[in-house]
């Protein structure tokens, strides 16, 4: 063959293996396992020890009267909103430092340089984000609610997964992780700068919710519309029962906080690939 002859365009990479190459960066990092292991720990504590306090502090439940509270209260302990909290903490910043990582070390002009399609590699970084988390919620969860439900049975408390409720409880806590995840990538790829990006993901995730008031028809619904209120209205069972109407009749409902959860989820993930597709590195 001349010396001189054209060498032959490398084939572009396949889908999958953006998604092996994104898995092995994100399991390579060793502070990813600290994060994750240290941040479940802590949650399951945490619930754990809500359960151990009412477990000694509140009669049993062998009376008809007041069992309803009592469901409420075991639902509630079953993942509190101390450990929620916690869990977007954790969630939103293992998701923001898959993208401001990249940038901080300069290893995104690399992978740029080896994989030109922005938008693929970012839609696979998202895939795998989203499906990492969504096992890290779904594990913390599960076991907050076995654990926390075997201590109330102490008292006749314990409810299992089966009852109206339960499993709504679980499902919603253990998607609040991918969707925390994917509003911090969101963030990371606006601001590409650490310190800047975990100010903000806390402000708008953390402390918004505490801040906006639902005394007038805007503010609530803005609050209503926040991602860790959605959670609050999923997990609490009897919310939605009583009639309040500063804010739309779906906002106060079990759908409207899933609808809540999604678009937070899709907008968020949307931004982090227009985002870095569209902005020089």
């Amino acid at each position: 063959m001349s010396a001189s002859a054209t060498a032959l365009p490398l084939p572009a990479a396949r889908f999958t293996d953006l998604l092996a190459a994104e898995w092995i960066k994100l399991r390579s990092l060793r502070s990813t396992y600290w994060a994750l292991g240290a941040s479940a720990v802590f949650i399951i504590a945490f619930n754990v020890n809500a359960a151990r306090t009412d477990h000694s502090g509140l009669p049993r439940s062998d009376g008809a009267a007041h069992v309803e509270l009592l469901v409420h209260l075991s639902l509630r302990d079953a993942f509190t909103q101390g450990a929620a909290l916690m869990l977007v903490l954790a969630a939103s910043s293992i998701g923001a430092i898959t993208v401001v990582g990249e940038y901080a070390t300069g290893l995104i002009r690399t992978t740029f340089a080896a994989v030109p399609d922005r938008r693929a590699l970012m839609t696979a970084k998202v895939a795998v984000v989203t499906a990492v988390m969504t096992l890290y919620g779904a594990l913390i969860a599960g076991a907050s609610f076995a654990a926390t439900q075997a201590i109330l049975d102490g008292r006749g408390r314990g409810v299992p997964i089966g009852h109206p409720g339960a499993l709504r409880v679980v499902v919603a806590s253990a998607l609040l992780a991918p969707v925390c995840a994917l509003v911090g990538m969101g963030l990371g790829a606006l601001i590409r700068h650490s310190a800047t990006t975990m100010v903000l993901t806390t402000f708008v995730l953390m402390l918004l919710p505490g801040f906006i008031t639902d005394r007038y028809h805007w503010t609530a619904c803005v609050r209503n519309a926040l991602p860790f209120n959605a959670w609050d209205r999923l997990v609490d069972i009897g919310y939605g029962h009583e009639p309040y109407t500063l804010v739309p009749r779906w906002q106060t409902t079990v759908t409207g906080g899933w609808i809540v959860f999604g678009v937070w989820a899709f907008v968020a993930a949307v931004v982090a690939v227009v985002a870095v597709d569209r902005r020089d590195v």
